[in-house]
């Protein structure tokens, strides 16, 4: 990416999403802009227009801690949307520490040893990587997501099969959901690592091909993937509300598992229990060797 025109994106549309009634900002007048003007967010902020211009410009490098906390607290920026602001800093500073030099990424297997703690855990779990591909899962991971298997080519990836599958409209019943935290996930991984040669590839892929995905990413959210509740439509058990913790691994950069689980004697337990059952009579669900 480049990082001034990150910045420049990212802190114009943060802008673009304030109202001033949001901000507590008077509005009297006729307004040309949808959200706050650079003037509100350098008052707010406490500095002076021609500096958060500069700013916005994309010109952070150099820029204390404070006036960046500054602008997030104008901004109200999540913790999400705060932590990638403060990513861009780092690499427009030349001291992001997860930069590394642009390749293609070696081919990723799980160990042994994972994938025997992953087929240990009963409920469904699956390891993915922050490109969103589907690196690893267990018997009832892999049922549950098999519509993902089914038509990939190579390592499974959520953004592929979002974008460029039909089936992903069934799967996921909030379809624009989905997607918004999808590419969400993808925007706050390439801040992380801005030298990604396989994001960029699968977000040049993706724009190329989905107007829905272009789309979202011009928008330059962000989030932090860490716990929830997602709704999917699974087309032999049907609906299925689970919720998900997620967890880094600390042996893999960048990877992390996710493991999903229902509230106990709900419709989604039953279902779970027999999706198990379809797992352990079909043939339709890879197994690892076969992925």
């Amino acid at each position: 990416m480049n990082n001034r025109a990150e910045v420049h994106d990212f802190l114009t549309t943060r802008r673009a999403k304030i109202t001033p009634e949001r901000a507590g900002v008077p509005t009297a007048g006729q307004r040309r802009v949808p959200g706050l003007r650079r003037s509100e967010v350098a008052a707010l902020a406490g500095m002076s227009v021609e500096y958060y211009a500069k700013l916005e410009r994309g010109a952070l490098a150099g820029v204390s801690a404070g006036v960046l906390e500054a602008i997030a607290r104008a901004l109200q920026l999540d913790d999400a949307e705060r932590a990638h602001l403060m990513r861009l800093a780092q690499e427009a500073n030349g001291s992001n520490v997860l930069v590394r030099p642009s390749r293609r990424p070696r081919r990723w297997t799980p160990r042994p040893s994972l994938q025997w703690t992953l087929d240990t855990i009963t409920a469904p779990a699956i390891v993915v990587n922050n490109r969103q591909d589907l690196l690893a899962a267990n018997l009832l991971g892999r049922a549950m997501y098999s519509d993902v298997y089914a038509t990939a080519t190579g390592v499974p990836n959520f953004g592929r099969f979002t974008f460029l599958d039909s089936a992903a409209r069934r799967f996921y019943p909030d379809w624009n959901l989905a997607a918004d935290m999808l590419v969400a996930n993808l925007r706050t991984a390439a801040g992380k690592d801005p030298h990604d040669k396989g994001l960029h590839d699968l977000v040049g892929e993706l724009s190329t091909r989905s107007d829905d995905f272009r789309r979202r990413w011009g928008a330059h959210n962000v989030r932090i993937h860490g716990t929830g509740v997602k709704t999917f439509h699974h087309h032999v058990v049907g609906d299925l509300e689970l919720a998900y913790e997620t967890m880094d691994l600390r042996a893999e950069d960048g990877v992390g598992m996710t493991i999903y689980a229902a509230e106990p004697a709900s419709p989604t337990a039953q279902a779970l229990a027999l999706l198990a059952s379809w797992a352990a009579t079909t043939e339709a669900i890879p197994a690892p060797s076969e992925r």
